[in-house]
């Protein structure tokens, strides 16, 4: 007789991670376990719930269907465990988010005694990087996304828009100088920035008279973290596109300065993302509201750092996509 809970925690975990290796990993137990219970389940159940093939997991219409009423049985599982455990039906529990250095600096970390003081119970862990990060097998909650979201497997909330500029340091514009036209960036170099959904360097972009333009711009150095890009900036190796909540300090004391004011690249969406569960755990509830309300309000634009709200201005809250 088979663990019929912890084989329908398997199944939920491979078809979140789409692996049965990553989800063995997360779960702590051997792959060959993985692949016995699920194979158990099929038995028991007399259907097949994967179809496998050489690339990936393909849920079958049963598989689908059985999916769907394991992470509600599941998630209930978890209510009346803790409901028993802690009667007073608080979000409680450690939560694990990632996010890029930007968001974290300049946004969450000063408003963090506010969540504190919301949710005393919930014990944070954050981790702080610009890479793609795998949910399921880094057992994360949730995460924190700029730009375009990477898996379509992930349910998200859009939580407003981040700001961009065009700078370089008064050291290269002294040697390149500055340029007044787009067509003119030929003459230019740039510190190339690694995008961390493709892993190349990511184009130069310019809005031209309503149009949005992607330029390759040459140079000698590719880097992936935001702060050492920051930094080749404000050292002079080329031009550089980085957040105004990053480069805002450096334009006020004139260590860096704007370059095409006229034609800012587009701002980048931000958004939270997390799994895409019937029910999410009442803690990851808790984290993504407070953070669409902390944008929707601008509260994290404290009056000792008033160059936020420009930074971040007309951010809006949206419904989960």
């Amino acid at each position: 007789m088979i663990d019929r809970i912890m084989a329908m925690q398997t199944f939920v975990r491979i078809v979140d991670a789409n692996s049965f290796t990553r989800a063995a990993q997360s779960l702590g137990i051997p792959r060959a376990t993985a692949t016995t219970l699920v194979q158990s389940l099929e038995a028991m159940l007399g259907v097949q719930l994967l179809a496998r093939t050489t690339r990936r997991l393909n849920l079958t219409i049963e598989g689908t269907a059985y999916y769907e009423r394991c992470v509600q049985i599941l998630a209930d599982i978890d209510d009346i465990e803790a409901n028993l455990r802690h009667p007073d039906d608080r979000p409680r529990g450690r939560l694990r988010v990632e996010m890029p250095a930007v968001v974290a600096n300049a946004i969450l970390l000063p408003a963090l005694d506010d969540f504190h003081a919301r949710y005393e119970h919930i014990q944070l862990a954050f981790g702080v990087s610009n890479r793609q990060v795998d949910l399921v097998g880094e057992a994360i909650d949730c995460c924190v996304v700029i730009g375009q979201l990477p898996d379509s497997g992930l349910a998200a909330r859009r939580l407003g828009t981040l700001e961009r500029v065009t700078c370089a340091s008064p050291l290269y514009l002294a040697r390149y100088g500055a340029p007044q036209r787009f067509d003119e960036l030929t003459d230019h170099v740039a510190v190339n920035c690694t995008c961390p959904q493709t892993g190349r360097p990511a184009d130069f972009e310019f809005q031209v008279e309503g149009d949005m333009l992607n330029l390759p711009l040459e140079g000698f150095l590719q880097v992936s973290d935001e702060h050492a890009y920051l930094d080749c900036g404000l050292r002079g190796l080329g031009l550089i596109q980085p957040p105004l909540a990053l480069a805002q300090p450096y334009l006020d004391s004139g260590r860096l300065r704007e370059v095409l004011p006229h034609c800012r690249p587009a701002p980048l969406a931000i958004s939270i993302a997390y799994l895409r569960h019937r029910r999410a755990p009442s803690r990851v509830v808790a984290f993504v509201n407070w953070l669409s309300e902390l944008f929707e309000t601008g509260r994290h634009a404290s009056h000792e750092r008033p160059q936020v709200r420009e930074i971040l201005r007309g951010l809006e809250a949206n419904e989960p996509a």
